[in-house]
């Protein structure tokens, strides 16, 4: 009987509402294996997940029967929910509409692995803003800035 065979890697990368510096790293973490856990969840491969106090990086193994929009739409409800019910922070935490996707081939995997695991170094040099638009022209990906996540000053 036949198969279905894939190895589809994709990363998405998204940002609190308002890029608010609201992921504290006292609880970071814990979201971060909460996503995992939600990806897992859905029987996708979760790589990796990291981020700095306002955006997520989210490394993952999609299986074809998955969409891609459907499964960001599901960890950021549930994540969002999560973080909610937990009481991390004052008030009420959302994440921003929007976010980027961007594929890799399976010999990529260590070198975005490596990338996403060293977040808070690679912060320390170039903002969430300027690492985003460097995304959009790597992937050669037109955009209009008024689409885009909205950017503190």
């Amino acid at each position: 009987m036949a198969g279905t065979f894939s190895r589809i890697y994709l990363q998405y990368i998204f940002a609190v509402k308002g890029r608010e510096n609201l992921l504290l790293k006292t609880w970071r973490e814990e979201v971060f294996k909460y996503i995992s856990g939600i990806i897992e969840g859905k029987n996708q491969k979760s790589i990796i997940v990291n981020g700095v106090s306002d955006h997520v990086h989210i490394l993952v193994g999609l299986r074809p029967s998955m969409s891609i929009s459907d499964l960001i739409r599901d960890v950021k409800n549930n994540s969002s929910n999560f973080i909610n019910k937990k009481g991390f922070i004052k008030g009420h935490f959302e994440w921003q509409d929007g976010y980027g996707v961007f594929s890799y081939s399976h010999s990529q995997i260590d070198e975005v692995y490596k990338y996403i695991q060293n977040q808070e170094q690679h912060h320390k040099k170039i903002t969430f803003k300027e690492e985003y638009h460097s995304f959009l022209k790597k992937f050669e990906i037109e955009n209009d800035e008024k689409y885009l996540f909205d950017w503190l000053e």
